[in-house]
Formats: C-alpha cells, structure tokens, sequence
C-alpha cells in the first residue's frame, strides 16, 4: 500500500475522491444495466460491468500518466490539440455515426470503437483558454488585444459543437465564461458576450421555425422544452426518474433493488443518479453532491495557494466543466433542467467518455501536485 502512495503525487483529497466516485459507479453500473443485460446478452449479467471496469482500469493508468507529466506541458500541447479537435468534429460531421439524428461519435478505424470528439475539443479550449488568459492578464481589459483573441476559439469551438450537442456547447460556453471571469477580464465584455449569444440563439430560433431549418436539432429542443414547460411532468424519462426518487425515500430500498431500471431508458447513463437514488435515497444523493462540492472546494484551494495564472485556470476550468456537467446530470434526474444527456462525470458508464474524464482528473492532480512541490519548497 505504501509502494503505491509513494507514487501518487497532488492532492490526497482529490484522489479520495475519485476512488469513491469509481465505486459507487461500480456499484450503480452492476445494478442499472440488468436489464438491458437480459434483452441483449442473454442473461449475462456480468457483461456490462467487466466491460466498464476494463475502461475504468484503462481511465485510471490515464490518470496516472497526465497527473506524473508536468501541468505546463498541456500549455504547448494545447495548441496542437485545439486545432486537432476541431478537425476531428468536422470529419465527424463528415463522416461520424448519426445517432438520434445527431453526428457527436467518429468510428475509429480497425477497433471497433468510437469517440466523442466534443470530448476532446472541451478538454483542449479549456486548456488553451488558461494558457491564452495567463499569458494576456497585462492586456485583459483591452477588448481588441485582449479579450476578442480569447473569445473567437471559443465562439469557433461551442458554434461546431452546437448543432449536434447544443448542451455541451452551452455547458462548454458557461465554463468559459467563468475562466474568464476568474483571469480578470471586463464584466462589461463578458455581458456584451452573453448578450450577444442569447439574441443569436433567438434569430437561429425564429429563423428554424420560418425555414423549418432542423440542422440545430431543433425539433429534439423544442420537444424537450414542451416537455419540461409544458404539461409540468415531463418526458416519460423524466416521469419513471421522478418515481424512482420517490420510491428511495430517505434510506433506499437497497443495492440491486432497483424496479425503474426495467422502464427508465438509459438508467446507466443520463439517469443513473436516479438509480442510486432509488437504491441509496437522499444519503446516496446526499454524498454525491458532498463529493462534487469537495472536488470543486479543493479546486478553489488551488487558485489561493497556486504562484502563477496558468495552473490555477487550467485546474480550475477542468473542475467547473466537470461539476457543471455533474450538477446538469443531476438536475434534469430531479426535473430542475430539460433533458440534456449529458453523463454523470466518472459514474456514468461510458467508454472514451470516461478516459476523457479520468484524463482530466489527472491534469487537475499534475496542477495540484506542483503546487504541493511548491509550497513545500518554500516551507523548507
């Protein structure tokens, strides 16, 4: 045991909770995909949950190899991989698998397996974002110098993303916001931002209901937005979510015991906060959200203590995307948001989704772990 902490570097506390986080997913994947375990794989029960640990196994040697590389070498690395990324979401619009009228997966070739490029383009623009933003705080303030070079990548990015994945997009957009906020840029720019999105979203809007555009995927909203405005109780996801948090009451009714993993679609994935609820109740949810809210804590302790610009708005810009999503996912489970289908970061079953999280939670712990370095120099 020994052998192995001497060789895990950053913050003990972060790495705590990635291991709870991975548990509790082994616990709910096991529990979730039963069913679908019998409608696909003959009763094989275990399928799906090998399946996820040999990705989860896979995701953990990631964490291991981007927490020992030094955080200023994402700085560099960002500008082969923004430009990268963006390639690979165009030939994903060329040549990605469409699924529910939506092209987010390029096939890789040979393997068998495929990826989620928005995937890495968020990873790569947040790390781009905290190298651009470090290296601009004496020009910040300044719109042409300073925050219009910022915002274009940014602008490029979410606008690609949007058309099949308008959450993430948002999700991706909202982050940014707060990189910004956090690098001292102008709050009057950063409105002039935000305004200027919400009266485009409005023009796209009016122009797909004039034209009958759907490259938005605006129906897929539209029908969402019924849903969670409409009649008040939502989607029929939203409605066997909603009993399924009914049914876990305070204690739960136990591990396994799940009835709404039989009706609820994609219990393993979007809604699979629902399922712990329903198995674990409130003190489930409760040490999920307690989880998330450390990991951003000790984020924030990371800008407090960090010496320079770059490390602290890389850890951080990864964290919020992170919580962001996590909060999203579980607010659409209890219908506080229309459905987005966004994963519960590192419980969700996934397959290079999950790599790309557990990448991220290495580059959070390669920033925490020179800041540890650091501060112990100084001790010295």
């Amino acid at each position: 045991m020994n052998w192995i902490l001497n060789r895990l570097k950053g913050d003990t506390a972060i790495w705590g909770i990635i291991l709870m986080l991975s548990l509790i997913s082994i616990l709910a994947i096991y529990s979730s995909t039963k069913s679908i375990a019998y409608a696909l794989q003959e009763g094989n029960t275990e399928y799906y949950i090998l399946k996820h640990l040999v990705m989860m196994f896979f995701g953990f040697g990631v964490i291991y190899i981007a927490h020992k590389i030094d955080y200023k070498f994402y700085s560099g690395f960002s500008r082969i991989l923004l430009p990268l990324s963006i390639l690979l979401m165009l030939l994903t619009y060329a040549f990605g698998l469409e699924i529910n009228d939506a092209k987010r997966w390029l096939p890789l070739p040979g393997t068998g397996l495929t990826i989620q490029t928005s995937d890495i383009a968020k990873l790569a623009l947040i790390m781009y974002l905290a190298r651009t933003i470090a290296k601009k705080q004496e020009v910040i303030s300044d719109f042409k110098k300073g925050f219009l070079p910022i915002m274009l990548p940014i602008l490029a990015v979410c606008l690609i993303i949007a058309p099949s994945d308008f959450s993430t997009a948002a999700t991706l957009l909202f982050t940014s916001i707060v990189l910004l906020f956090i690098g001292r840029a102008n709050i009057k720019h950063i409105g002039i931002v935000l305004l200027s999105a919400v009266v485009g979203l409005a023009i796209l809007v009016m122009l797909a209901q004039i034209f009958d555009w759907d490259w938005l995927r605006w129906s897929t909203w539209v029908s969402r937005f019924s849903d969670y405005f409409g009649s008040g109780d939502g989607s029929f996801q939203n409605q066997q979510a909603k009993i399924a948090i009914a049914r876990g009451g305070f204690f739960g009714v136990g591990p396994g015991n799940s009835v709404q993993r039989n009706f609820l679609p994609n219990p393993y994935a979007d809604f699979i906060f629902a399922i712990i609820v329903e198995e674990y109740g409130m003190m489930g949810a409760i040490v999920i959200i307690f989880l998330y809210l450390t990991l951003l804590n000790r984020s924030i302790r990371i800008i407090i203590k960090s010496p320079n610009s770059f490390g602290p708005l890389l850890g951080v810009g990864l964290t919020m995307s992170l919580v962001i999503q996590a909060f999203l996912n579980m607010g659409v489970a209890v219908h506080l948001f229309p459905n987005t289908g966004l994963p519960l970061p590192l419980i969700s079953m996934g397959g290079t989704s999950l790599v790309f999280t557990c990448f991220a939670f290495g580059v959070i712990l390669s920033v925490s772990a020179f800041i540890e370095q650091t501060n112990t120099e100084k001790a010295k």
